[in-house]
């Protein structure tokens, strides 16, 4: 098994804890073997000298749409012009998928996460919702679990055609039977012009009947019954969390459903961004995400995301890692991930900066100098 000593580190971020100073890192094999004052490291087989740099986490982005083909540039573009997000450029991305075939859905795929893992990536969840066929469906879960172990079926993304009640009779049964062995979790977009509460909460039982995890899309184009409804099954996450009532922040905060926000969309639609701040303060656990697809948040960015939610959301540099490493695994409920532990998974990001206040001070900037994956400097 080889060991690999990682020192001369300026600033280690473990999230167990406040930064180190003067610390070393030993990896053996996959997992993180030994943390502490540098002068007492031991000898190791391998030697990554971070020069004074900073040591992070790998980020984890538990939300992103990568099962896709085709270009929405366009509709980006009349967005910029004036044009309102409405969700409906979700059925053109339906199109363009379903077209597709296999192998250029997942050299897609492929080229997305390896950007991620350039980006400091190290876990990222990926799912289905581009196919809204049985047969497509299960192709992009089948596809995605050779990319993550965090798949998780979204077809429930939105009507593609046809009777509402409908599609969501065909969602949970055939098209649930074929996508339930290749994926982890169950997700339903409940917002306005996608799924009522009442049908999102059908989906996410019959999926768990199924053996799958939910996490569900809420409240990102208006206030609704998403994020109670992920609160009282006890969901992992509640996505966008865009507009949120006060009954809505009390649920979250008595609940251990986590807010996955994800301003890269609300950069992208020229929407309002999430209140983090009020979030944080209800003791609400709150994570970051990409939600990384063609049309309304088109980056693979964990770093931009880090300095969108602390230049437009409140949050402080300090809050918008944790969310971005450690409130990612809470949001995908791992412990093995996101934080840098003896025992923990040997996944961490070398900057090119002294401190991490950098990801957010130095915005566009490509700060990310090595990254190990699984203990495998990438």
């Amino acid at each position: 098994m080889v060991s690999i000593l990682i020192d001369r580190i300026g600033e280690l971020v473990t999230q167990d804890g406040p930064a180190r100073r003067d610390a070393a890192v030993v990896v053996e094999g996959d997992r993180i073997a030994w943390i502490g004052p540098a002068a007492d490291a031991p000898a190791a087989d391998e030697r990554i000298d971070a020069d004074g740099a900073a040591v992070i986490p790998g980020f984890v982005d538990s939300h992103a749409h990568l099962m896709f083909a085709g270009d929405r540039a366009a509709e980006f573009a009349a967005r910029m012009a004036g044009a309102k997000y409405t969700g409906g450029g979700i059925r053109t991305t339906v199109a363009a998928t379903r077209a597709a075939g296999d192998d250029q859905l997942l050299a897609n795929g492929r080229r997305l996460t390896a950007e991620m893992r350039r980006q400091g990536t190290t876990t990222v969840e990926i799912k289905s919702g581009y196919g809204l066929t049985v047969a497509d469906e299960e192709r992009s879960l089948r596809l995605a679990r050779e990319l993550t172990g965090e798949t998780t079926f979204l077809g429930a993304h939105v009507v593609p055609d046809g009777d509402p009640d409908a599609y969501v009779e065909l969602v949970t049964g055939p098209m649930l039977a074929a996508a339930a062995p290749y994926a982890k979790w169950i997700d339903v977009f409940c917002d306005r012009g996608a799924f009522t509460g009442e049908q999102a909460r059908a989906v996410l039982t019959a999926g768990i009947a199924a053996g799958l995890q939910p996490r569900l899309h809420a409240n990102q184009l208006e206030a609704g019954p998403g994020v109670q409804l992920a609160v009282d099954l006890g969901a992992a996450s509640a996505d966008h969390c865009t507009h949120l009532t006060p009954a809505d922040l009390d649920a979250l905060a008595g609940g251990d459903t986590v807010a996955t926000l994800l301003p890269g969309a609300e950069f992208s639609t020229r929407s309002p961004y999430p209140d983090a701040r009020a979030l944080l303060d209800a003791g609400v656990t709150v994570a970051l995400a990409t939600d990384c697809n063609p049309g309304s948040s088109y980056t693979s960015s964990m770093p931009f995301c880090i300095a969108l939610a602390v230049r437009e959301m409140g949050m402080t540099p300090a809050e918008a890692l944790w969310s971005a490493t450690a409130g990612g695994a809470r949001a995908l409920r791992r412990d093995d991930i996101g934080r840098l532990i003896v025992g923990a998974r040997a996944d961490l990001a070398v900057l090119d900066a002294p401190s991490f206040l950098h990801l957010a001070y130095r915005p566009g900037v490509p700060l990310i100098r090595t990254v190990l994956h699984n203990g495998v400097p990438q």
